[in-house]
C-alpha cells in the first residue's frame, strides 16, 4: 500500500465526520519506522497498517486489523455513578487493543508475522498511553448515555445537547471516541475539541459554576486516566490529598489547609476513597464544600458560607436538603441523627444529636439556628446581644485561624485543641481559672462580668475559688425539648456526671429555675451536699 492510498483510507475512516480529516502521520499514532514518537517499527513504512487494512482485515468495521483483547477488565465504579458500565465494547475495545498492553503493537491480522518494533518494544510501554486492564482509575466507558441516565443525575447534561464533536456510538454508548479522535492530534491528547475552560468536560458534566478561578479547570483536580484516587478520578489518592496539592501554603491565593489537617483534631478521617452510605464516619473536604460552586468571601450566621458552595445538608427537622441554607444543616449530616461521636462530657441528660440540641424548639441552646431563649445575658461582650446568632465554626475551628485572631485560614479543618475547638476550653475538674483556661467562653462572655457575679451570684466561687469548670454545670450545645424542661434546664444547665453526683440526702440531681436570678440545686459536688442550695 503506498503512502497516498494509506492517507486516503485514514481520511475515510476518521471518526469525526464533521471535522476536516487530519493526517495521522505527524502524531504519535504513526508507529511506522518514520513516525515521530518514541514507539515505532524497525522497518515498517506503512502508517495505517497498525490499525486498518484494505484486505484480509478482521470482520470488524472499519477494516480493523487487530485482534480484540479478552474481556478481563476491572471496571470503574463509584457511588456517584448511576450508569452501569460493563466490559468495554465497540471503539473502546479497539483502542484498548493497543492501550491495555496485552496485545503486541505489531500483531496485526493481515500478516502472518508481527511487525518488529524498535528498541525491543513489544507492547505499549508504561507511560501516559498505557491504560492497562484495570479501568477502575479511568473515566467510565461503554455505558448507555441517554436522557434516562441524565434524568437520574442532575450533574449530567442531556445527551441531546452534546456538541457535534462529542459523539456517542450507534448504541448511544459513550466510548473512548466521545473524547478522543485517534486520527487527529491537533488539540493534543487526541481530543475531539479544545478543553480550555473545561469545555470538553462540561459538554457532558453539569457541575454548576464557581468564582474560584482555580476551580474552573477540571484538570486541576481530576485526571481521566490512571487517576490515583480511582473513584472520582482525582489527582490525589484521597479527596484531601487532592485539595492540598494547592492548599498547602505554596499556591498564591490558596489557603494553607494542609497544616490544619495535620493537627491533633481534624475533620479529614483519611478514610477509604468511596465509602458506602451512610458516610457519617467518613469526613472529607467535600463533606462541607462543593468545589464546583463555591465562592470566596465571608458569611453571615446562620447562612451557609459562600465557600461551602451548594452543599447538601439536613434541616432542623431531620429531613435531607439538596442545598443547605444554614451552616448547622451541613454539620447535621454527621453530628445529628445516628451520630456515633461520643459527647465530650458525660451528662445527666445524654445526647449527641446536635440537631436536637440546637433545634429552635429545644429547652435551652446556644443560638446556632435561632436566637436564644434567655433575654437577659449580662455577660455578653460588646458586639454580641441576645439577638445574635452564631456559627458552629465560631467555636469549632482552627485555633490559628483568622476567626480566632490568628493569620491562618478559618474553618473547621483542624485544631490542636480537643474536639476541634478554636480556643482552650477545659472540662476537667479542679483546674485553676484564668483567661486562658476558658478562653473559648471568654471570646463572647466577659470574664470580668462573670467573676463579678453579675449574672449568677456564685460564679466566682464556683469557677475561681472552688476550681469547678464551666462544663460541670453548663452543656455548651443545648438540651433537647424531649429530654429537659425550662424549669430544670434553663441557662444550659445539664450537670456533668463525672463531677456532679446526686444529693445523698434527697437522692436528686437537679437544678430548679425559680425566676430571674433565682434558683436551687440538689446535688453533691466537691464533697458538699446541696439539699438544696438556694440563691
Amino acid at each position: 500500500m503506498n503512502w497516498h492510498l494509506c492517507m486516503a483510507i485514514a481520511g475515510a475512516l476518521t471518526f469525526a465526520a464533521n471535522a476536516q480529516p487530519t493526517s495521522v502521520v505527524g502524531g504519535p499514532h504513526n508507529l511506522s519506522a518514520g513516525g515521530p514518537g518514541r514507539v515505532r517499527a524497525v522497518n515498517e513504512s506503512e502508517v495505517c497498517i497498525f490499525c486498518h487494512a484494505p484486505h484480509n482485515a478482521a470482520p470488524i468495521r472499519p477494516l480493523w486489523n487487530r485482534s480484540m483483547p479478552a474481556d478481563a477488565y476491572s471496571i470503574y465504579t463509584s457511588r456517584a455513578l448511576d450508569a452501569v458500565p460493563g466490559q468495554p465494547t465497540g471503539t473502546s475495545k479497539m483502542c484498548l487493543s493497543c492501550h491495555d498492553g496485552t496485545i503486541a503493537l505489531g500483531a496485526i491480522v493481515s500478516r502472518d508475522m508481527p511487525i518488529a518494533m524498535a528498541g525491543g518494544v513489544s507492547t505499549i510501554p508504561t507511560g501516559p498511553g498505557h491504560i492497562g486492564t484495570d479501568l477502575r482509575d479511568d473515566h467510565p466507558i461503554s455505558f448507555r448515555f441517554d436522557s434516562s441516565l441524565a434524568g437520574q443525575d442532575p450533574h449530567l447534561r442531556n445527551p441531546s445537547s452534546l456538541p457535534p464533536q462529542v459523539r456517542l456510538d450507534a448504541n448511544q454508548e459513550l466510548q473512548c471516541t466521545a473524547c478522543h479522535d485517534a486520527h487527529d492530534n491537533s488539540m493534543g491528547d487526541f481530543l475531539v475539541m479544545q478543553n480550555s475552560a473545561s469545555q470538553l468536560c462540561l459538554s457532558c458534566h453539569n457541575v454548576g459554576s464557581t468564582t474560584v478561578t482555580a476551580h474552573n479547570s477540571c484538570n486541576a483536580c481530576h485526571q481521566p486516566h490512571t487517576a490515583p484516587s480511582g473513584p472520582y478520578l482525582l489527582r490525589g489518592a484521597t479527596i484531601a490529598d487532592t485539595c492540598v496539592r494547592c492548599h498547602n501554603g505554596t499556591m498564591p491565593g490558596a489557603a494553607n489547609i494542609q497544616d490544619d489537617l495535620n493537627k491533633a483534631w481534624s475533620h479529614d478521617t483519611h478514610s477509604e476513597m468511596d465509602p458506602p452510605d451512610p458516610q457519617r464516619d467518613h469526613a472529607s473536604c467535600v463533606s462541607c464544600h462543593d468545589p464546583h460552586t463555591m465562592s470566596p468571601g465571608p458569611g453571615s450566621a446562620p447562612s451557609v458560607h459562600p465557600n461551602f458552595g451548594r452543599i447538601d445538608g439536613v434541616n432542623s427537622s431531620g429531613a435531607p436538603v439538596t442545598v443547605a441554607s444554614a451552616e448547622g444543616e451541613v454539620c447535621f449530616k454527621c453530628h445529628a441523627d445516628g451520630s456515633t461521636i461520643a459527647p465530650l462530657v458525660p451528662r445527666r441528660i445524654a445526647q449527641n444529636n446536635t440537631r436536637l440540641e440546637f433545634h429552635p424548639g429545644a429547652v435551652s441552646f446556644h443560638p446556632v439556628l435561632a436566637t436564644g431563649r434567655n433575654p437577659d445575658v449580662p455577660s455578653l461582650k460588646p458586639g454580641w446581644t441576645t439577638s445574635s446568632i452564631i456559627y458552629c465554626s465560631d467555636c469549632h475551628a482552627s485555633e490559628t485561624g483568622e476567626s480566632a485572631g490568628g493569620s491562618g485560614p478559618s474553618g473547621t479543618h483542624g485544631s490542636n485543641f480537643r474536639a476541634l475547638l478554636s480556643a482552650r476550653y477545659e472540662t476537667t475538674d479542679n483546674i485553676s481559672e484564668s483567661a486562658s483556661t476558658y478562653a473559648l467562653c471568654y471570646r463572647c462572655h466577659d470574664r470580668a462580668s462573670l467573676l463579678d457575679d453579675r449574672s449568677f451570684k456564685e460564679h466566682k466561687k464556683h469557677i475561681q475559688e472552688e476550681r469547678t469548670p464551666c462544663a460541670a454545670c453548663h452543656d455548651s450545645h443545648g438540651i433537647a425539648s424531649s429530654q429537659g424542661n425550662s424549669t430544670n434546664n434553663s441557662h444550659l444547665i445539664n450537670f456533668a456526671t463525672n463531677i456532679v453526683q446526686p444529693d445523698p440526702v434527697t437522692g436528686r440531681l437537679e437544678f430548679r429555675d425559680l425566676g430571674s436570678a433565682r434558683g436551687e440545686c440538689y446535688l453533691r459536688c466537691h464533697g458538699e451536699n446541696h439539699s438544696p442550695e438556694r440563691y
